[in-house]
């Protein structure tokens, strides 16, 4: 769970620093901590992704073939579930809260808490991070996150107050329980029958995508291909 107590940290300390600091960073320095975090990113992700492939060159091929196919079977698997439709609406509904925010808003607190605790746990980085820590022990990805979201935070607390920090708490609970339960469960099972590089392969390919989206390269709807996670162990177990 080394990954989810660095994005609560992050939470809490851009919190904190948010209310602390109220001048915007310049335009310079966003820009920097954006190639910095996209970098990262890719890095993250390829690697994660080349773990997951060893072997001969033609069970390299097979490898990256069932992630292929792994990843298409998710995206229909998500729109079916309508997966990016429901983190569009969860995005809209914060946008409609942010534009609704003032200082004196009897609904302050309550929104902060709400927006904040639904951006950061809906984040498809959250759920392959988490998954990562307790499979692999892979906190990388959170670790990203944990920037990210503490940047999120930092902004936000200007206009929620400190109902922003809470959403920290949240954040433990949910990511927290996908990595515990990665780790008791469905780690075992993965290890035994051979298929934790499946799932890896799959898991880099996906935080690679969220790099795309951090350089504004291509808006990849990332929630919509989550599904592919199931999909590649199972693959990899039926086509041995």
């Amino acid at each position: 769970m080394t990954g989810t107590w660095l994005n609560v940290a992050g939470i809490v300390l851009g919190g904190l620093f948010g209310l602390l600091w109220k001048k915007p960073f310049s335009t310079a320095n966003q820009l920097f901590i954006k190639v910095v975090l996209g970098a990262f990113t890719v890095l993250c992700g390829l690697r994660l992704t080349w773990a997951g492939l060893n072997g001969s060159f033609l069970h390299i091929l097979k490898q990256v073939l069932v992630v292929v196919v792994a990843l298409g079977l998710g995206r229909a698997a998500g729109r079916l579930l309508h997966l990016q439709k429901i983190s569009n609406q969860i995005g809209q509904f914060a946008r409609r809260k942010m534009t609704a925010a003032t200082p004196n808003h009897p609904n302050r607190f309550s929104d902060g808490f709400a927006v904040c605790t639904l951006l950061f746990c809906a984040a498809p980085l959250g759920i392959v991070g988490a998954m990562g820590d307790g499979l692999s022990n892979y906190f990388y990805p959170l670790g990203i996150k944990a920037v990210m979201d503490g940047l999120g935070a930092m902004g936000f607390v200007a206009m929620f107050g400190f109902g922003v920090l809470l959403s920290a708490v949240p954040v433990l609970v949910f990511q927290g329980t996908i990595a515990l339960l990665s780790a008791r469960f469905l780690l075992p099972w993965l290890e035994l029958h051979g298929l934790l590089d499946s799932v890896n392969a799959t898991s880099g390919l996906l935080i690679f995508c969220v790099s795309l989206i951090i350089f504004e390269i291509k808006k990849i709807e990332v929630t919509g291909y989550l599904p592919s996670l199931v999909f590649a162990p199972l693959l990899t177990y039926l086509f041995r």
